[in-house]
């Protein structure tokens, strides 16, 4: 939590400035029942017009001080937590541009997403109150109990007996609430999460007639998530009536006590009014701590989430001797015996997997699914470390690189082509800063998507619906290769990214992407894709099976002949063998 509240420091100046005035606000609350006291001890009791009228006019123009003072004390307060709420969301962003695809496995979105929204403002409330009434509250409880004792120490006693009482009960309160609502906020992050699935995948659901499972899933988490309230809220509210019954006993004592005193002279009827007055303020403000406490665990349990991924140490960073000055240049891609494992899987998804792609060459990838395929993919940008082995791009291990400098140089396109809210020309334009119009043209068209965008409403300023959900498949995933293409990579990575492209605009468009001067890598299912390539690379449960041109695994690879034959026939291998 002290990480978290950090992001104060900036607001030094600001946060003296509302204490400063919340003093004002204390001083006359704590006053205000002393000079009531005197007022009638000195006006009422003596019937001194003169009297009443100085001290009456003494506690409006400390009344007026304090408005004054509670007004500037708000904007204070409300400046601070709105600058510490955009200062915090700010860094947990580029926090999370920094986490490695290892450090998001271990974060939903539906967990981050709350983070920002609910935790976040959950914290920005509790400062603004913390400046506002947090402050003032014990301030009034403990300074109400002082100025009793200065009073009349004999019936302020009481208090020595009922407010360390309270506090103890109050610190075990906020432990254990705590506790409780860091519980409300992981069932925050589940109904967060169901929403999330539920909205992506509303298609699916209606044409699987699914919506039923998915109301009892939404009823579940949000059943979970109301019970936890209840039981945090109903053990935060008991504490309520406790407090305020040991502060009306107290009052209900001043009173007792204060009566037989003045009866018997031994003290005025101005002091008894003064101590009730403090009694009552004290009571307020006791009152006020089950708001108080409720607030403040929230926040507690907030902070310590917010602080879980602050301190996140990202496991992918620019080695110390990392040079500015290495560039890939060739495009030369080399695997040394890597094997490699995702964080909290017991099994290997790469094993010993050792091979080499010449500068400019094209290698085709197949294997059956889980295979390693993907995996093999991400350890060449650097979004994984290898567990064993090397990976090296131009003879450099790929951790000798920056890795602004090595990811510059390789254009990726993902299993699953994700578009983003905007026009199709931003979407092309997202894969180079500063792209100009001319460049995402040329991109287009040799992704073989150029006269399909034509045909669209607005051309190149067609809106794309949230994720392309007015596109088609071939469509999002030729927008998403000109969008690598128009990085003019040395490296291409094309993750089964033609799956959806009927065989003719893939021909074309394997063929345009032989005009750029890089080295090209596409995981494929097609034989007929995989026949494009200059070689192919056979992977089996994660390992390395064969590697060599169409003829050769022909001749060499049995599983390489079946899934041929499982595309084109036993025909086509048995008339292959027989040449």
């Amino acid at each position: 939590m002290r990480h978290v509240l950090s992001f104060l420091k900036p607001y030094k100046l600001p946060i003296m400035a509302a204490y400063t005035l919340t003093l004002i606000e204390l001083m006359v609350e704590l006053l205000l029942p002393l000079f009531l006291g005197k007022m009638i001890n000195d006006g009422v009791a003596n019937q001194d017009l003169n009297n009443i009228i100085m001290w009456g006019s003494i506690m409006i123009l400390m009344a007026f001080m304090a408005f004054i003072a509670g007004v500037f004390n708000s904007f204070y307060a409300a400046h601070t937590g709105l600058g510490f709420a955009y200062d915090i969301r700010r860094q947990l962003f580029y926090k999370i541009q920094d986490f490695s695809f290892a450090d998001l496995n271990q974060y939903p979105t539906s967990g981050l997403v709350t983070r920002f929204s609910n935790d976040v403002r959950q914290l920005q409330n509790t400062i603004f109150m913390a400046l506002r009434i947090m402050a003032k509250a014990p301030f009034i409880a403990f300074g109400g109990v002082i100025m009793s004792f200065i009073v009349n120490p004999r019936l302020a006693l009481i208090f020595l007996v009922t407010v360390p009482l309270l506090v103890g009960f109050i610190l075990w309160v906020l432990k254990v609430a705590t506790r409780l609502f860091d519980r409300v906020q992981r069932n925050v992050d589940n109904v967060n999460q169901v929403m999330q699935e539920n909205l992506a995948g509303m298609r699916l659901i209606k044409a699987f007639l699914r919506h039923n499972h998915e109301e009892r899933r939404f009823m579940n988490a949000n059943e979970n998530l109301a019970g936890m309230m209840r039981k945090t809220f109903r053990f935060i509210e008991t504490s309520m009536p406790i407090l305020l019954f040991v502060m009306n006993m107290s009052l209900l004592f001043i009173i007792w006590r204060g009566n037989a005193l003045a009866v018997a002279g031994e003290t005025s009827t101005g002091d008894v009014v003064a101590i009730v007055n403090y009694a009552m303020r004290v009571a307020m403000a006791i009152s006020m701590f089950t708001f108080i406490i409720m607030g403040f665990s929230r926040a507690k349990a907030s902070a310590e989430r917010l602080d879980d991924v602050l301190k996140v140490n990202t496991d992918l960073i620019d080695r110390a001797d990392a040079d500015d000055n290495t560039i890939v240049q060739k495009g030369k891609i080399s695997f040394d015996d890597v094997s490699f494992a995702y964080p909290d899987m017991p099994d290997n998804a790469l094993q010993s997997v050792s091979f080499m792609v010449h500068p400019n060459e094209k290698l085709a990838i197949m294997g059956a699914t889980g295979s390693g395929k993907t995996s093999l993919f991400q350890l060449i940008p650097h979004l994984y470390d290898a567990n064993e082995g090397t990976v090296y791009i131009d003879d450099q291990p790929v951790t000798a690189y920056k890795l602004g400098n090595l990811r510059l140089s390789i254009g990726y396109v993902p299993q699953n082509p994700l578009l983003f809210t905007g026009s199709v020309a931003d979407n092309i334009a997202w894969g180079k800063e500063n792209a100009s119009k001319d460049d995402v043209m040329k991109a287009a068209k040799d992704a073989q998507i150029h006269d399909t965008i034509m045909d669209l409403p607005d051309d190149y300023n067609t809106k794309i619906g949230q994720k392309g959900v007015n596109l088609s498949g071939g469509q999002k995933q030729r927008i998403s290769i000109a969008r690598a293409l128009i990085r003019e990579p040395k490296i291409l990575m094309l993750d089964d990214s033609t799956s959806a492209l009927d065989l003719a605009t893939e021909s074309r468009l394997l063929e345009s992407l032989r005009r750029y001067n890089c080295t090209i890598l596409i995981i494929t299912q097609k034989v007929s894709t995989a026949m494009s390539a200059d070689r192919i690379l056979l992977l089996n449960h994660g390992e390395t099976l064969a590697i060599g041109a169409h003829d050769e695994l022909l001749e060499t690879s049995s599983l390489y002949r079946q899934i041929v034959a499982s595309q084109f026939g036993e025909e086509y291998t048995y008339a292959y063998q027989r040449l």
